[in-house]
């Protein structure tokens, strides 16, 4: 099993995407969205893909407007 992190791999710094108002808004609603859908995963769905239940808390917390720079359409 692996685990995904989002953190930007080295390629991503060279090139940082020049997003539209619009991209930008459908990125930050895309963050909000998977969110939402982790926090109301169950433990069990969790374990599945190696996050605990704190870590799965604390990035549903995050607010929308933090999506990762690397993220693009």
């Amino acid at each position: 099993m692996t685990l995904a992190t989002s953190a930007c791999t080295p390629s991503c710094h060279r090139v940082k995407p020049q997003l539209s108002v619009t991209a930008r808004l459908r990125l930050h609603m895309a963050a909000w969205r998977q969110r939402r859908q982790l926090s109301r995963l169950d433990d069990r769905a969790l374990e599945d893909i190696g996050v605990t239940r704190a870590q799965a808390d604390a990035e549903a917390r995050g607010g929308f407007w933090k999506a990762p720079d690397h993220w693009s359409f």
